[in-house]
């Protein structure tokens, strides 16, 4: 199907977790390709408690990109003032946030446009386990954590 030139919106094609390697380990996976000092650090946030989380970027401009989560309240989106930017017209200004709770950290759509995906399901809000991949836009982003939390069907 042709794009129109004028057509303002487009459609994202998500792959198949089988096809981007998720059940087999896309986080181990991605963390074999980076220089052993930033291997150190995401496997003490691993080690941890899970007092603090990261992102780590994937796919997707700024591919590399981590950001510490430490806060109880972490804004992801397109404004310059979100701890997590990500500067890309796909992304809302507000669009989602991981806040921590008693049961570890919960990633909750903002009423984005395009949408927040979490292992290739939209979700409002769910939360997340070390490993998981969160969509954004044109963004792929990798969840770390100590911690562990089991989800119910």
């Amino acid at each position: 199907m042709k794009r129109r030139a004028d057509e303002l919106t487009t459609v994202l094609h998500l792959e198949s977790k089988e096809s981007r390697g998720l059940a087999t380990g896309a986080l181990e996976e991605y963390i074999s390709t980076l220089a052993e000092p930033d291997r150190k650090v995401v496997r003490e946030i691993e080690s941890g408690n899970g007092e603090k989380a990261m992102i780590l970027i994937y796919r997707g401009t700024n591919k590399g990109g981590r950001f510490l989560i430490t806060e109880e309240e972490t804004n992801i989106g397109r404004s310059p003032s979100s701890a997590i930017f990500l500067d890309d017209v796909t992304v809302s200004r507000l669009h989602a946030t991981i806040e921590r709770d008693g049961a570890g950290f919960l990633l909750r759509d903002s009423v984005s446009l395009n949408g927040t995906y979490l292992n290739n399901e939209s979700i409002t809000q769910e939360h997340l386990q070390s490993g998981d991949e969160i969509q954004i836009g044109r963004f792929h982003l990798l969840f770390v954590s100590g911690q562990q939390v089991k989800r119910g069907n």
